[in-house]
């Protein structure tokens, strides 16, 4: 992730409120504009912030994409994992799987299937943790889960 995203991103995670306009990140973060205007393109690219329209207003707000925004952001990268699994599996089927080079990238393809198939098992996972973390009369971790 871009170093300007990274620190949006970070800065949205950790304030308090749930949306931001364009200036106010400029002004929590002190940089400037422009630099805001790329790095929430980023985000927004990676559906890690939402853009929406509040009625009244000019301009974009930005909020985190999601209520469970790891949960999000990892769905988001099984689509980019298979189709680097297809042009894989393409190019072992130009190169051969019987020749040392293809053998390696049949591996690689068997490694992002594997990584594929094991990251959507986490997810799911995730999602009974958090849901066991936010029952009611469950402690949770410190300072609780909103």
């Amino acid at each position: 992730m871009p170093r300007m995203a990274a620190r949006v991103f970070a800065y949205v995670l950790a304030e308090d409120a749930e949306r931001y306009t364009a200036a106010d990140l400029a002004e929590g973060l002190r940089i400037s504009p422009a630099a805001v205007s790329g790095a929430v393109r980023y985000l927004v690219h990676a559906r890690m912030l939402f853009r929406e329209r509040e009625p009244g207003r000019r301009g974009d707000v930005y909020r985190v994409y999601d209520d469970d925004v790891w949960r999000a952001i990892m769905l988001a990268q099984l689509p980019v994992m298979e189709h680097w699994e297809a042009v894989v599996g393409e190019a072992v089927a130009l190169v051969g799987a019987d020749r040392p080079g293809g053998a390696r990238l049949a591996e690689t393809q068997e490694f992002f299937r594997f990584l594929r198939e094991e990251m959507a098992g986490v997810v799911a996972r995730w999602g009974e943790h958090r849901g066991r973390l936010r029952a009611p009369g469950t402690m949770g971790p410190p300072g609780g889960l909103a």
